[in-house]
């Protein structure tokens, strides 16, 4: 039970699991339990599951491969392994938020459970092209954090400070989907 962490990925009744919160509660006279969110990383469901003291939990195997993100076809991914040029899909659900911030062409990670492909990961920080935003207006900035949506090349909508404009490079963070710096 200790060694269940965020991000650990486990296996459940057959299908590989990611631990996304964990909450350690001790029961007055009875022992400790661990109450945990999971998200299946094939079918993308999230479920809640309580553990206790005693139960036995199977860490997932997983095979890490580099692949090339082609194109998106409807709520489709398409990706090319970089050692064998086999083609891949993975559907938008499986993938998750992450897919806001793959753009085509770009190099990823593949986690693999039992030689099949069930999720990306991306680095922690993305450089994407801001497609559209609206002009900074200089007003009630007396707050000093002032922000304003902008449309990046992928179609996600995210806020980001008045200075930057159409066609700049800024940095988002993959975990939290917040602007972090101009590039």
């Amino acid at each position: 039970m200790n060694d269940l962490k965020i991000d650990t990925v486990i296996v459940l009744d057959g299908d590989p699991f990611v631990v996304q919160t964990t909450q350690h509660v001790q029961m007055g006279r009875g022992g400790a339990i661990l109450r945990t969110k999971l998200k299946n990383l094939i079918s993308g469901n999230v479920l809640e599951k309580t553990f206790k003291s005693g139960d036995k939990i199977e860490a997932a195997e997983l095979s890490r491969t580099k692949a090339n993100f082609l194109y998106k076809e409807g709520s489709n991914f398409n990706f090319m392994d970089n050692q064998s040029f086999e083609q891949f899909v993975l559907p938008q659900d499986q993938i998750g938020e992450i897919s806001h911030y793959v753009k085509e062409g770009s190099d990823v990670e593949i986690l693999n459970f039992k030689e099949k492909p069930v999720t990306v990961n991306l680095p922690p920080k993305v450089e994407l092209k801001v497609a559209s935003a609206p002009p900074g207006v200089r007003g009630n900035t007396a707050q000093g954090n002032v922000t304003k949506p902008a449309i990046l090349e992928t179609g996600h909508t995210v806020q980001v400070p008045l200075f930057v404009e159409i066609g700049d490079l800024v940095r988002i963070n993959t975990e939290t989907g917040e602007y972090v710096e101009r590039a």
